[in-house]
């Protein structure tokens, strides 16, 4: 079945769906995404994707389009038309085109391109993956400084999960100055004696907002929650891992570098917030 996507203020088939070749966002790599999840036909988290969304515009000096004020209708009718109960809508926004290459900026009124598709994901929320766990490697954490800003450079994250692939594994968390940071596509944790730690916010992560959210809920249920950089060394020793991600929502990880998590299953905090989260956030959907 052919999807109906949404570009630059049209709703078209997949199929006929095309951008200029001199777009910054294919040239340049100068745009921005943002993926929010379905679940029962509605939008998880909606408004906290709508102002990263905004925020990573402002971080770049880049337009906001025209349609911004629109988003929220366009989400809803893509998943309307093409009856997606559980799945994705992925959302793009670049500088736009001035009809060629050029490292300096289009002119400022250069309208942005917005490009805006569905996924459909049947048994997101129920998957098989989040039952067995992630196996993870480590790799070397070489992007650019600003990795709070979800822009669409993503070739070092997809080459970290080639590098897992190659390696029999699931995904990759990546280690700066001995430090993890996060996984390809997602943010990291780890549980010791109950407690859940992960990386504290700044520009060496992105800010999760599925991560927002799972923090929120763990507090809410008197979990004890620790923000601080931690090794991989000390990921290995202990007793949880996991991930969260709009995509995926929370997943356990079972294996880091070929050492085994607890008994090689997922843990029961990590199962406990994953039951948790879809709960509370399917209470807010929209």
């Amino acid at each position: 079945m052919t999807r109906t996507v949404y570009v630059n203020g049209q709703y078209l088939p997949e199929t006929e769906a095309t951008v200029s070749i001199f777009d910054r966002g294919f040239l340049m790599a100068d745009g921005v995404y943002e993926v929010t999840s379905v679940l029962g036909g509605k939008l998880i988290d909606f408004d906290s994707h709508l102002k990263r969304l905004e925020r990573s515009l402002n971080e770049l000096d880049m337009q906001k389009p025209g349609e911004f004020g629109d988003l929220l209708d366009i989400h809803r009718e893509l998943v309307r038309v093409n009856e997606i109960d559980e799945g994705l809508i992925y959302l793009q926004v670049t500088r736009g085109s001035d009809g060629d290459r050029d490292f300096v900026f289009p002119a400022a009124d250069t309208k942005p391109t917005v490009v805006m598709f569905t996924q459909n994901k049947p048994g997101l929320a129920n998957s098989e993956a989040s039952k067995k766990g992630n196996r993870v490697i480590s790799i070397e954490d070489i992007r650019w400084g600003r990795r709070d800003i979800k822009t669409v450079q993503l070739l070092y994250p997809s080459m970290g999960k080639m590098m897992a692939k190659a390696a029999g594994c699931d995904d990759a968390w990546m280690v700066e100055d001995g430090k993890v940071t996060e996984g390809t596509s997602n943010n990291a944790y780890i549980v010791k004696s109950g407690k859940i730690i992960t990386r504290e916010l700044s520009n060496d992560i992105l800010h999760g907002i599925t991560r927002a959210a799972v923090l929120r809920f763990a507090r809410e249920a008197q979990m004890v929650v620790e923000e601080r950089s931690f090794t991989i060394d000390e990921a290995k020793e202990a007793d949880e891992a996991f991930t969260t991600s709009a995509s995926a929502f929370i997943m356990p990880v079972v294996e880091i570098d070929g050492v085994q998590m607890g008994d090689g299953t997922p843990g029961p905090v990590s199962k406990r917030l994953r039951e948790i989260y879809l709960e509370e956030s399917l209470k807010t959907a929209i």
